[in-house]
């Protein structure tokens, strides 16, 4: 099999595998690195590698990025103190026991401390994967999310500086001290600037593809400078993120903020498959070429092990000192069920795979990199135990605790509409200073959206004069044959030359984003 052909197996695998995930209620991440693990079983497939350089560059801004265009700064300071116990403080000392346990082990200090940072942040994408489906309370699922994007950062610096030992050799407690503070500081400082240049660029350009452009380089951009100048690119990506999904609404067009999220959601997608496949193969790879002595797959479990027992011992302490440091907030603080559950959802994921793949092969002075497949062989190893341990039993556990939300999200997302339609139009109606041609013809156009956004709603919650039951299902049945008929009109012009492709193709961008509008 040919490098190309092993890659159109990869991205196939995880295209196949994202409506099993769904049917089988089996995270998709669970599925993609099992997929990974058996595709090296395969007589003639060639090894799937990435240059160790290109790794976090190329993954991380993505990623991280992504990340922070779902959610908004508002929800993380909400929950600040609780994400910071975890993103922070359990972070190190996760790295700390880990460190601990492979010095115990034989590992040298260097090693044991790049293992540690390694394994230490666990990854949000297949816990909120979960949270999302079963409807955990929207401040589980925002610890989960801020803990997941901050961990990394914490992580990252401690990664980059037990690496920066162990191939110079160098290190004093004030060079530490100051590494850290100068990442924390430059790379907030990149990303503040990064993000101020971006909205000033943006609020210039109002065209939907040159728009997507800016955003798709400006993570990358700021990585690289904050990485470049000794600061932390996670911080960097994540302050650039979270402070253009503040303000950069208002400057880019309605088409741009479209198309940017659609590309930001297929870039999330491919990327986090592919690893997470990386991991089955890198697996594979490392125990085929490096025989593994029975001794290490005792200390990866038991890495494993102390990993999801201190997660347990850290937060319900955590918890407990968050009621008693702000008791007036003691309903909103989380109940002992909910805690279990943050406390399960503990997986490693994307960012350790990545480190570990991005270790240096050499040292400065020629050398191999001390315990390099060890290290690399016990982080993935964590990463697939608790991916399939955890991923798997993650949901039984939220509904044997019954922690699920019954929020109705369809039905917040059609009051919300309606009550933004409505907005607008007692804006246009009180608007004197305009024709009272063009008034109307406004008027008139909003009072159609509010008269059927209010009849789509009785139509699905059954409560319509004409209807004694629901009847969303023949509603969306016949918006999809309506749409379906729109459609083959404007093809059938575009393909007769009765209009230009331009002009078809603007018509049927309307008719589409109508489409998924009306299927919410």
């Amino acid at each position: 099999m040919s490098s190309i052909a092993l890659w159109g197996a990869v991205i196939a695998g995880i295209v196949v595998l994202t409506p099993l995930a769904d049917r089988t209620r089996v995270p998709l991440p669970v599925l993609l690195t099992l997929f990974g693990l058996m595709l090296p079983l395969v007589p003639g497939t060639p090894h799937l590698s990435v240059d160790p350089d290109l790794i976090l560059p190329l993954v991380l801004p993505p990623l991280l990025f992504a990340a922070t265009q779902r959610s908004t700064a508002r929800e993380f300071r909400s929950q600040a103190t609780p994400i910071l116990f975890l993103a922070v403080g359990l972070t190190i000392a996760s790295a700390g026991v880990v460190a601990v346990l492979a010095h115990a082990a034989g590992i040298p200090w260097g090693p044991a401390w790049v293992l540690g940072a390694i394994v230490a942040p666990p990854d949000p994408v297949a816990a909120t994967a979960v949270a999302r489906r079963l409807r955990l309370p929207g401040r589980i699922v925002t610890v989960l999310e801020g803990e997941g994007m901050f961990n990394d950062a914490t992580a990252l610096v401690l990664y980059h500086v037990a690496v920066a030992a162990v191939v110079t050799g160098e290190v004093s407690a004030g060079t530490i001290g100051l590494d850290l503070v100068l990442a924390v500081v430059v790379g907030i400082g990149v990303g503040l600037v990064g993000g101020w240049l971006g909205h000033r660029v943006l609020g210039r350009i109002h065209q939907a593809a040159a728009e997507t452009t800016v955003t798709i380089a400006l993570p990358f951009a700021v990585y690289l400078v904050a990485e470049e100048i000794h600061g932390s690119g996670v911080l960097a990506v994540l302050t650039l993120g979270l402070l253009l999904r503040s303000v950069s609404h208002t400057s880019v067009t309605s088409a741009g903020w479209l198309l940017g999220r659609s590309v930001w959601e297929y870039a999330d997608y491919l990327i986090t498959g592919v690893v997470f496949v990386l991991i089955g193969f890198e697996l594979t790879y490392v125990i085929e070429h490096s025989p593994v002595a029975s001794s290490t797959w005792a200390f990866a479990l038991g890495v494993v092990a102390a990993l999801v027992a201190l997660r347990f011992l850290w937060m319900f302490p955590a918890v407990w000192i968050l009621r008693k440091i702000s008791p007036e907030k003691r309903a909103s603080t989380f109940s002992n069920a909910e805690t279990t559950v943050i406390s399960w959802a503990g997986m490693r994921g994307v960012v350790s795979v990545a480190s570990a793949l991005a270790l240096p092969v050499i040292l400065d002075d020629g050398t191999d990199f001390p315990y390099r497949d060890t290290v690399v062989f016990v982080g993935l190893m964590v990463v697939l135990v608790t991916l399939v341990l955890q991923g798997l039993t993650l949901a039984p556990l939220v509904k044997r605790l019954g922690v699920g939300d019954e929020t109705d999200e369809a039905e917040e997302i059609a009051a919300l509409r309606t009550r933004a339609t409505q907005a607008g139009l007692d804006s246009a109606r009180t608007r004197d200073d305009v024709p009272p041609l063009v008034r109307r013809a406004v008027v008139e156009q909003y009072e159609g959206r509010v008269a059927t956004q209010n009849a789509r709603r009785s139509i699905r919650r059954g409560d319509a004069e004409e209807l004694d039951e629901p009847h969303g299902e023949t509603l969306a049945g016949l918006l999809r044959e309506t749409t379906e008929v729109e459609r083959d009109v404007v093809i059938h012009a575009r393909n007769h030359g009765e209009v230009s492709p331009e002009v078809a193709d603007t018509v049927l961008n309307e008719i589409e984003a109508r489409a998924v509008r009306d299927g919410d």
